[in-house]
């Protein structure tokens, strides 16, 4: 394979791309160039291969096998999932116990390769975006250079036709009296015909640069897509993984079904970018391989395959194909204005009248001189080939190194999501196991959480009233005679247990001061109660005690 120039090599991906099964179009367009040992260009004939393939058939191949690998990573979850609800159904029930640490290791897992693949996605698709852009300004400054070869071209052939000959038929109307003068304006507008003849036979790169432009737009549009549907892949990529452990840490049925939904989603999602990523790699780079006969294959019907031969290789040991006619160009202009000095040197003194043509054809030969420069300058090979080098590193080298990084990202992200779908089942069990476990606890049990959360539903049960208020409504009832005094040493599941009874709460304020073993009013708030209610509370303290006798606990 021989290199475009000494300033292009194909990339380190050219084995690897190689290595891809596909059509063997640029196996035919490698053929086509060989390199000497002494750098110099020889064009060889290419002769085509027999190939099973098309272009387009090969990438549609490209396309199937990722499809195909697809069906293998739902096949082998599919066939995960199986196994999984097989090796949980025969296990003994009492052994179940929720793989927490394995479904933990397994979001951490996916989690790492979301990130790492989301990492390298954003920087495959800044190196892709990288290249074409430095591919658009090259096409862009290419077309410029055309345009201004063009441009210098038709405003030359211009002044000669237009300019140059109303001055030199003024002039021969003025000079007609002196014969001598006469055959010096004729000669000078042979000589102009001549650059005429000269300007019309260089190539007119109008149609090239029509191509150029709407290559450019069309680029520049699908680059502009296809960045912003990457970065848009990225964000929802991390709103998933982002969902993924949200369901996780919160335990959540229903974020855990939109998970494994989006995950399968996401999968195909990125078995899909896999797929276009490798396509567009691999053409690329069959491109990149030996572009030469591609363009010359793009540009057989508009321009000579002498001229685009010049441009690709720019070699200094070849002869531009427009030296003669340059050459030509300028001998002609240096006669010319040999010519007119001497009339405006000789004529003027006795054609007075004849100064404002002659200097007018002076100052336009002059223009024309400056063109030739110009021209000259945008005709060489340097300028083009030099924009034609920088497109293919841009393309060949940012670009395909970036489609490999995207399919780099493509396959992580695959991979992180087959692992959370692996670990949505596992962490499925796991809340199965811990509703079970619930269930299995005593409602009457302070302790279950279950319990607190449905005492918390249930409706408010009658509570004794407070000592105050009881005793406030009996603090007249005179015929009550206090009793002896009796401290009440209640169990603390007695306690619980009229905890559960007046209210489901578990706190002091609720439970009346009755069965505590609580100090009488006079022991814990002596300047609030009256002797009263004091006989009262001893009283009623005393037929708990009485009726706790009859009915042990």
């Amino acid at each position: 394979m021989a290199a475009v120039s000494n300033g292009y090599r194909a990339l380190w991906m050219r084995c690897p791309m190689d290595a891809v099964p596909h059509g063997c179009g640029a196996r035919w367009s490698r053929g086509a160039l060989n390199a000497t040992a002494s750098r110099t260009r020889e064009w060889v004939t290419g002769t085509a291969v027999d190939c099973p393939l098309s272009p387009s058939q090969s990438l549609l191949f490209l396309g199937l096998v990722a499809a195909v690998c697809l069906g293998l990573n739902l096949l082998f979850l599919t066939v995960y999932l199986i196994c999984l609800c097989c090796c949980k159904r025969d296990q003994d029930p009492e052994t179940k116990r929720p793989h927490s640490c394995c479904v933990t290791w397994m979001a951490v897992t996916a989690g790492l390769i979301c990130c790492a693949a989301v990492g390298v996605g954003f920087y495959g698709n800044s190196e892709t975006n990288d290249g074409v852009f430095q591919l658009l300004y090259a096409l862009d400054h290419a077309n410029q250079t055309l345009t201004g070869i063009d441009s210098l071209v038709a405003s030359t052939t211009l002044q000669m036709q237009g300019g140059l000959e109303q001055h030199l038929a003024r002039l021969n109307e003025l000079l007609a009296s002196r014969g001598d003068y006469v055959q010096t304006l004729k000669f000078t507008q042979q000589l102009a015909g001549s650059i005429v003849l000269q300007l019309q036979g260089l190539p007119a790169w109008r149609g090239v640069s029509a191509d150029l432009t709407e290559l450019s737009g069309q680029v520049a549009y699908v680059e502009y897509y296809r960045w912003l549907a990457y970065l848009l892949f990225f964000i929802l990529v991390l709103t998933v993984c982002l969902l993924a452990c949200l369901g996780l840490a919160k335990h959540s049925r229903c974020l855990l079904v939109t998970m494994l939904c989006c995950g399968l989603l996401m999968l195909v999602l990125s078995w899909a970018s896999m797929a276009v990523d490798t396509a567009a790699a691999v053409g690329t780079s069959d491109f990149c391989v030996a572009p030469n006969k591609f363009i010359m294959n793009q540009t057989d019907d508009e321009i000579s395959a002498e001229v685009v031969h010049y441009y690709l290789y720019c070699d200094q040991s070849l002869s531009s194909p427009f030296q003669q006619a340059l050459t030509v160009f300028q001998r002609s202009l240096t006669t010319m204005q040999i010519q007119i000095q001497g009339l405006i040197q000789y004529a003027l003194p006795l054609f007075p009248t004849a100064k404002k043509d002659l200097l007018g054809v002076q100052q336009l030969l002059n223009s024309s001189e400056t063109s030739l420069h110009q021209l000259t300058a945008l005709l060489d090979c340097r300028g083009l080939h030099k924009d034609y080098l920088d497109g293919l590193i841009g393309i060949c080298y940012d670009g395909v190194e970036g489609l490999l990084y995207l399919g780099l990202f493509s396959l992580l992200a695959a991979a992180a999501f087959s692992t959370v779908i692996c670990a949505a089942p596992r962490a499925w069990k796991q809340l199965a196991g811990r509703d079970r476990d619930y269930d299995d606890m005593d409602e009457e049990d302070p302790f279950n959480p279950q319990a607190r959360r449905i005492a918390t539903h249930r409706p408010p049960r009658g509570q004794l009233r407070s000592f105050c208020s009881y005793s406030s409504s009996l603090g007249s009832q005179s015929s009550l005679q206090p009793p002896a005094q009796t401290v009440s040493n209640a169990p603390v599941s007695e306690y619980m247990n009229q905890a559960v009874l007046f209210g489901g709460n578990p706190r002091y304020e609720n439970v009346p001061l009755i069965g505590r073993g609580s100090p009488p009013p006079t022991l814990s708030c002596p300047s609030r109660y009256s002797p009263s209610m004091r006989a009262t509370y001893l009283a009623v303290t005393d037929e708990h005690v009485r009726h706790r006798g009859d009915f042990p606990a």
